[in-house]
């Protein structure tokens, strides 16, 4: 069992405390608010600590020394007291520390490297992760959500059944035998279906339902015949409408801006935000003062010729409405931020396209540091509850053993596909990873534990 310390019991910390208790590990908090404290330890199985942001005598307390992973992500305190905490507790012995920032100018390459010279082992800024998404969202805009492997040479989307989805009542194999038919070369796999907020690990007679969320990982020339094959279509997405001007709002602005987009426009309700965001952002984003809510000022503001809204209000209610509102219009692509992970099925099912929440992006980043040191990377994907990694496989480790379908491998895990040297390739059973093999995985979270094991 891992010793865990989090400092800060707020949106971010609260949530990674509940995660990791679940996942087996013993977890301790600290916050200076009794009352975060207290509404924390009723909901977790976790020990806290009531005491001020680093401070030693809390960090003894906590058993700082003994720690294989201290946190350091307190929202209420300068980020330079996040640092402090983690450096403290690098040197009264944590194996591994990581600290919340929140300055750009902090994850520059050279600084990193300072910051790792001095101890830290991880920076991570939660806004600046969360408008990353989203910029990448706009980008592989046919999917809700996705992500690459080895530079994209494999990529996994998630694409969502609509009431014309020509995959309806269809079933896995079915849908494998269609696409081969006219595509022989086609190399995909479907490694999860989310329905009603469960996610299935799909057989091959399990049929396609209503408001499927489908999860392919594909090679990546397959990815336009599966689009094509699914009626999704690529939307070159030049004009983008912002609503809400939160600093996640503001950083997505200003990465459009860098990419030379053909309009971008950003709304906020505040006119003294306003004013603000029209000095700090390029000359090529428009500021405007409005009401999102309000569907008769957002026609003024012309949405209806926008082909991307992208919600970041900073309330999920806000974001949910007006992006609704959007669809209705005629967006063709829209994106809420949501931080209430109940909200989350809501958003879907009233036809929000793609919903990003910090607090998992962030937890997926520091539970990479709960693994072995052979998972590259550790991600949640929207609508499940479900982790994709990336693993090199040990010379030796169980998974290089023998083919797969001759493997014990968890049940509620799947192999989507393999990167060797220059080479990628969808898994099978028939399939033998080798020694050093990049491997992508979808599991449940009551599997991770079991498949970090096959790659030690």
């Amino acid at each position: 069992m891992k010793k865990i310390i989090i400092e800060g019991a707020g949106q971010v910390g609260s949530h990674l405390a509940k995660m990791l208790s679940r996942e087996g590990s013993d977890v301790t908090v600290i916050d200076s608010d009794a009352e975060r404290i207290r509404a924390l330890a009723s909901g977790a199985d976790i020990t806290t600590i009531v005491g001020p942001a680093s401070s030693v005598s809390a960090l003894r307390s906590a058993e700082a020394g003994k720690a294989d992973l201290f946190i350091a992500v307190n929202p209420h305190a300068p980020q330079s007291v996040n640092i402090v905490s983690a450096l403290l507790a690098k040197q009264l012995g944590a194996a591994r520390v990581v600290a919340r920032v929140d300055d750009e100018e902090y994850l520059s390459p050279e600084n990193k490297l300072m910051f790792k010279d001095l101890g830290l082992d991880m920076l991570f800024y939660p806004e600046k992760s969360a408008s990353d998404e989203i910029v990448d969202m706009l980008r592989h805009n046919a999917s809700t959500d996705s992500m690459d492997f080895a530079r994209g040479k494999l990529q996994l989307a998630v694409f969502k059944l609509d009431d014309d989805s020509p995959l309806l009542d269809m079933k896995v194999a079915e849908f494998t035998a269609a696409v081969a038919k006219d595509n022989p070369g086609a190399d995909f796999r479907i490694v999860a279906i989310s329905r009603n907020g469960e996610t299935l690990i799909p057989r091959f007679d399990t049929p396609f339902r209503y408001m499927d969320y489908l999860y392919i990982i594909s090679l990546r020339e397959t990815m336009p015949i599966l689009m094509k094959f699914l009626g999704k279509d690529k939307i070159d997405v030049r004009r983008v409408m912002i609503l809400g001007g939160s600093e996640i709002g503001e950083m997505v602005a200003a990465k459009l801006a860098e990419m030379k987009l053909d309009d971008i426009k950003i709304i906020d309700i505040d006119k003294e935000r306003c004013r603000v965001l029209s000095e700090v952002l390029p000359d090529l984003v428009s500021v405007a003062c409005g009401d999102v809510r309000n569907s008769d000022f957002l026609q003024e503001e012309d949405i209806r010729n926008y082909q991307a809204v992208v919600a970041s209000t900073g309330n999920d209610e806000v974001n949910i409405l007006s992006c609704v509102i959007a669809r209705k219009l005629g967006v063709p692509r829209v994106i809420a931020q949501v931080e209430n992970l109940e909200y989350l099925r809501l958003a879907e099912e009233m036809g929000v396209d793609s919903i990003v929440n910090k607090k998992l992006i962030t937890a997926s980043r520091i539970f990479k540091f709960t693994l072995s040191d052979k998972v590259r990377f550790v991600r949640y994907m929207s609508g499940t509850n479900a982790e994709v990694l990336e693993y090199t496989a040990a010379p030796g480790s169980k998974i290089t053993k023998a083919p797969l379908k001759d493997l014990d491998f968890p049940a509620n895990a799947i192999i989507g596909g393999v990167i060797r040297g220059s080479e990628s390739f969808i898994a099978v059973g028939t399939t033998q990873i080798e020694a050093y093999d990049r491997v992508a995985v979808f599991a449940l979270p009551e599997s991770v534990k079991d498949v970090d094991k096959m790659f030690r």
